[in-house]
Parts: C-alpha cells; structure tokens; sequence
C-alpha cells in the first residue's frame, strides 16, 4: 500500500508539473481564451469529435488534479459548444473530475490521518452517514465554497463515492449553469468576478440553504399536525411522566427527583423490572449456586475430595428468590416515593402528547405532564415454530417458577442468556442440548472468543447442536413422557440431515421484542423500527417533540446498565433539551456474557472492526501467563486488546476468563476517558492480582513497539561504558583515598 501511494504521489506531482512547466497556468487567462475564441470555433468546425473528447479529458484531469482554470474551461465551454451541449458535457466532466479528486484524497490521505485523529473523525463520519448526502448537496448548491476543497476533503470521509458522485452532479448543476451560459458571451466579458454578482451569489445562498429550511420546516410542520389534533393543557401537573418501572423508568425518575422535578412512575408489573424478578439478579443467583456444584465436582485438583456433589433444587431456588428479596428495598416504591417520585401501579396509554391515562385497581386518571418517557422494557420473543403452542415453553420470565431440576433440557438459542444458564442447569445435573442457527456460539464475538466458550461447555457435557435449525416440536413424543424437538442441519457432504432431540424442558432464548402496543402510541404517530423498538433520533426523542424512550423498548442494547445510560440521557434532554441536547454515545459500553468462562467485551471486536472497515492492530495476552490464575489453577482465557495501528489508543477490547467482566472495567475506564496503554502500563497494581492482565496486556503491546533503533544506541553506549579505555580511571593512593573520604563526610 505504501509502495502504491508513492507511485501516484510521484504520478500526480509529474503530472502538476507538467501543468505549470507547459505554460498552460499562464495560458488560461480570460484574455487569451477572448483572443483564442475564433481560432476554437474553427478546431470545433473541422474536427468536433476531437476537440470535444479532448476538452472532456483535459477537464477531468484538470478537476482530478485540482488544477486551477477549470472555471475558465467552464466559460469557454459554454463559448464553443452553447448552453445545451456545453452544460452536457462540462456537468459530466467536472463530476467525474471531482470524483477522481476525491478518490485521490481517499487513498492517499485518509488511512494516515484516521490513525492519527481517529476520535475526531469517528464523530464526523457519524454525521456524514446520517447527513452527508444533504450536506453536500447544500455546499454545490453556494459556489462561495471552492469546489475543489470540497472534493478533498469529503474524500477524506467514509462517504460512499458512488453517493459522492451522484450528489455532486446534482448539485453543481445550478452553478455550472451560470458559467456555461456566461460564455456565451465571452467577447463580452470583463472579468470572472462579473459572472457572479452580489445578487447572484445571495441566490445562490439562498438555494443552498433551501433544503435545510424546507427540512426543518417539514419536521416542525409535522409535529405541529400531530399536536394540532389535540388541545395542548394549559398548565402542566408534571414535568414528566416515565411508563415502565424497570431499570430505565427507576434511573429516569432518580434523575428527575434529583433535578426537583415533579416526576410520576407508572409501572404495570412489581419495580425493578425484568433486571430484578427475570433477568439479571435471579439468573446471577443461579449461576452462582452452579458455579459452586462445579467447584464442588472439581475440588480434587486442588487436594480436596468431596465427591460428586448433591444438588438441591428446591433450595438453589429458595436462594435465588432470596437474592431477589434482598436486592428488592433498592428499588421499592418506599424508596423512590421518599425521593419524591410518585409512583402509580396500573396500565397507561397516551391520550395526546401531554395526556396519560393510567388504569389501576384505584381506577382511571389522566394525568398532564410536559414530557413523556417509554420505558416499557421488553419481553422474551417465542418463535412461531409449529407444536411450540402444545406444550408449556420456558422463557426467562417463567422460569424461575420451576420446582424440579429438569432432567434433559433443550435451550433454543445459543445467545449470552441461553449459554449462561444452559451451562448452569447442566452443572445443576441436567442433561443439556443447546440448538443455534449460527455457526458459533455468542454470534456477536469474535471467533476465537466463541471457541474459547464452546470448548470449555463440550468439556462440561452440554451437547451442542451449532448450524442447526429448529424444524417442529412433537409434543409426548419422546422417550419417558417427554417431548421432541426436530432439527435439521447439512452433513459435510451437503446433505440435509434430521434429527430428533428428546427433552422434559425447553428453553427458549432466541431474543427479546420490545414492548410497543397498549400505549397508543401508534395512533400519535410514533413510529417502530424493523425489529420492533421505538423510532427515536441520538438524543432518544421520538417523533413526538415531548415524547422519549430508553431502554430495552428503545435498543439496540437489551442490558441494564445500556437502559440506565439511555435513562439519564433521555431524561436529562426531556427536562433541559431547549439548554443544551446530548447525544448518546455507545463507544464504551461494556457488556458481560456470565459463563465460566466469562466473557466480557467494550468497543470494537475484530469482527465489527473489518465491518466498518476500521484499521486495528490485536495486542493478546494469555491468562496462562498471569501469577494469579496459576495460583488458583484458573489459567483458561485471554485478554485481547485492539488499537489504532501503531498508536496506543484502544479501540476495544475483550476478555475471557474467570472474572472476565470485573477486568473488563479498567479498559472501559480508559476508553471512557482516552487512557491509552502506555499509561496503563504505567500505573502501579497489586501483585499478584488478576488486576495486573490488564497492565500485561500494555506490556505486550509496549514489547511490540518497543523504539529498536534507541535501544540499538543504548546497547552500543554501555558497551563503550563496560571498555577499559571509557572505564579507566588514575589509581587512587590510601592516604589520598582516606582523605578524600573524610571530606566528603565532613
């Protein structure tokens, strides 16, 4: 790629040169094409087909080069070939032309310059593939941008050039034209400067910022009918009103209580949401308790026989509901009452953008409110998978209702939830099958990370069935009582092969949807996604001015701290968006996979790196390597660290391993706040802790960029040290060595 770049530096600097040495910067001047005019005409006369395809190339070199005289060109083709012709051909040229500029830039400048301010241009290239095409459309329209800026630079995004090159001849069409049509007047010209007036050029502004105008209009004029149907209150009882009391509609609430704002929370089920009575806590709590029955079976490596261990299911479940009841008080309704929240159990539904009705067991009120937060959560989604309806589906809202330890239980879905308690009801005694369509485990890791997990669940007895497809379900059809779920999968030959899998359970873990419908919603117009989440831009507002959603119903992030991060945004923007907006950003957002081994992730995977087509470099540090794991016989994993090539900012990093998830918030600290490696190479941890895999990790990568031509002198320097002619000093006398001593003390 270097070698390539030189080539066409060297190529593009040769053909500048040219342009220069030849005389032709001196040549195009509007008096010799006014003095050349006759001379053109008679060229076009004798040979049209030349002098027209020698003026396109001539010009495309010219716009690709970013040589100046292209306006000249522009006039003059509006000279020999007339408005029609002329804005033909010059509108194609100088489209192609600006397009080669752009790929020029792309290919020499941007790799280099997104390694040195990555962060910046990150930001950038967010808006450009939410606005580029508008915004450039916008600068062809006003000529009192440079074109030929506009074209390097935009080539230095990620803006696709195809979009590039159909937006520019667009656009540029309006001012090219003025100049072919200027032209036709060329005897009669003056000077450039005279094509574009002062008028000329506020019309042109004008045109320009039209569309933005237009936008905005539209946008304010389409939330202005919605709101026009309904009577706005006069006053407002609340300033806000949060439907869902999970952990998005709680974190919402706190942050309104904490700005005095008068705040509401209708909640349909108890507070806490899924993270409290389904999901996280309950879940936690089972992993545990199976993480010590594996503990238990494995004690003998360690000098420890306690045979094969006895699970009571019953029990294991009276601790998880216990963990429930414990972690419960932190989010009561006593609790957020006395932060003065007031919290109302029932169903709501929005009567216009400030009314919500609330249905409880007190019965029916309307509450006015300023703003509107969805929080509603999310439910697990059930495949319409023929005999699924037969027989009673687990899902991890029903779950923990179960009495007895399934004795062969059959997971659909091999996703962060379906492994981790797959894995758990294996340790627990049950025999596992775990069906996935993909081809891995956890298909948003990367592969390496997927196999580290799947080998360790194989050597834990979980069958697993990966490419596999869920076909039916044959209800009693199995073996002692139980079910059939048929699959089918390809042989290795290609053959599609069927198998019949018997369970007592089945667990289905393919995904959640969001929670849309009763809130009427639909009928204020605000919309949905393809995967079902509430429509809403960066800031978390939906079409609606004064409604906003977080969490699980907004996505693409189903994770308790995701909701809480939304949560603060959403309510913040709500309360103070006419100040000041922000926009949610989900650079650092860590996520944990519980398994044994965990897994943990914060930014960029190599899978999502080559997506994006993001330049990375991969710093791995084995945990075999680190003193603490060996000493606990923990030694499985790694941790895996991309950076900016050459550079030391971390772009993501993942983690496999036991406690996978608390190493991962060192790196999420330093990516939160642009730490890099070096300074977590430089920072003092406990030994022998798992604490140290992180600074490892920057010692790796500090090893591998480590300045070779220093340490090159520095190994001559102490060599020239160690010689007995640097080393040789005059012999010292006793006497003069003992008084040279006594001075110093004294």
């Amino acid at each position: 790629m270097a070698k390539r770049r030189l080539i066409l530096v060297a190529l593009i600097v040769l053909g500048v040169g040219a342009f220069f040495l030849s005389g032709a910067a001196d040549f195009l001047t509007l008096e010799n094409l006014k003095a050349e005019q006759a001379r053109f005409h008679a060229w076009l006369a004798d040979d049209p087909v030349t002098v027209i395809g020698g003026f396109f190339v001539l010009y495309v070199v010219m716009a690709g080069l970013s040589l100046p005289g292209a306006t000249l060109l522009t006039v003059l083709g509006g000279a020999l070939f007339g408005l029609g012709w002329g804005l033909l051909i010059i509108s194609f040229a100088s489209t192609i032309g600006a397009t080669l500029a752009a790929a020029l830039a792309r290919t020499l400048a941007r790799g280099p310059l997104e390694k040195r301010f990555a962060p910046q241009l990150e930001r950038i290239n967010a808006g450009i593939r939410r606005e580029g095409a508008f915004y450039l459309f916008t600068l062809r329209l006003i000529p009192l941008f440079p074109f030929f800026v506009i074209n390097l630079v935009m080539g230095l995004t990620r803006m696709r050039l195809w979009t590039f090159y159909w937006v520019s001849q667009l656009g540029m069409l309006p001012g090219t034209a003025v100049f072919v049509n200027a032209g036709r007047e060329l005897g009669n010209l003056e000077s450039l400067s005279g094509i574009l007036s002062p008028g000329l050029l506020g019309s042109f502004v004008l045109i320009g910022l039209f569309p933005w105008l237009a936008r905005g209009v539209v946008a304010v004029a389409k939330r202005r009918r919605l709101a026009s149907r309904y009577d706005r209150p006069a006053h407002f009882d609340h300033d806000i009103v949060v439907i869902g009391g999970g952990s998005a509609g709680l974190v919402a609430n706190y942050i309104a209580a904490a700005g005095k704002a008068r705040g509401v929370l209708v909640g349909r089920d108890r507070l806490g949401g899924d993270c409290l009575n389904t999901g996280c806590v309950p879940s936690k709590a089972l992993i545990r308790a199976a993480r010590v029955a594996s503990e238990v079976r494995e004690s003998a490596r360690y000098g420890i026989h306690a045979g094969e261990p006895r699970v009571d299911f019953t029990q294991v479940m009276g601790h998880v509901h216990h963990a429930i009841r414990e972690v419960e008080p932190h989010d009561s309704r006593e609790r957020y009452e006395g932060l003065g929240v007031e919290v109302i159990a029932g169903e709501a539904c929005l009567l216009d953008p400030w009314r919500v009705q609330v249905t409880g067991e007190e019965g029916e009120r309307v509450l006015t409110t300023r703003h509107v937060i969805i929080a509603s959560g999310a439910r697990p989604r059930v495949p319409d998978l023929p005999g699924l309806g037969d027989i009673e589906v687990l899902t991890s809202d029903n779950l923990w209702q179960l009495e007895t330890l399934p004795g062969r239980l059959v997971v659909l879905g091999g996703g962060p939830i379906g492994c981790e308690l797959g894995q758990s009801f294996a340790r627990l005694g049950s025999q596992v099958s775990l069906v996935e369509m993909g081809s891995q485990l956890l298909p948003r890791e990367d592969v390496d990370t997927a196999a580290a997990l799947r080998q360790r669940l194989e050597a834990e007895g979980l069958s697993l069935w990966l490419d596999t497809r869920a076909v039916r379900v044959e209800a009693g059809a199995g073996q002692q009582g139980g079910h059939v779920l048929v699959v089918e999968r390809e042989s290795s030959t290609g053959e599609t092969l069927t198998e019949r899998l018997d369970f007592d359970e089945l667990l289905v873990a393919v995904g959640r949807a969001a929670n849309v419908a009763g809130m009427g919603l639909e009928a204020l117009g605000v919309e949905t996604r393809k995967d079902g989440t509430l429509a809403v831009d960066e800031s978390l507002q939906s079409v609606l001015p004064n409604v906003w959603a977080c969490g699980d119903v907004a996505g693409p992030f189903q994770l308790t701290h995701a909701s809480a991060h939304q949560a603060w945004h959403a309510t913040v923007n709500a309360l103070f968006g006419e100040f000041k907006r922000f926009r949610v950003s989900y650079r650092a957002l860590p996520a944990v996979t519980y398994t044994d081994p965990e897994v943990a992730r914060v930014g960029l995977s190599e899978k999502e790196a080559r997506a994006q087509g993001t330049e990375f470099e991969v710093t791995r540090y084995d945990l075999s390597e680190l003193d603490r794991a060996i000493t606990e016989g923990l030694t499985e994993g790694f941790v895996k660290v991309l950076t900016v090539p050459g550079k030391d900012r971390i772009l993501g990093a993942t983690v496999v391993g036991h406690g996978a998830g608390e190493l991962l918030a060192e790196f999420t600290l330093a990516m939160t706040h642009g730490i890099g490696l070096n300074k977590l190479l430089g920072t003092v941890h406990p030994y022998p802790t798992w604490s140290e895999a992180a600074k490892a990790s920057a010692g790796v990568w500090k090893n591998a960029h480590k300045p070779e031509r220093v340490l090159g002198w520095l190994e001559r320097y102490f060599a020239w040290r160690r010689s007995d002619s640097a080393g040789a000093r005059t012999p010292v006398a006793p006497r003069q060595a003992e008084n040279e001593t006594r001075d110093m003390r004294s």
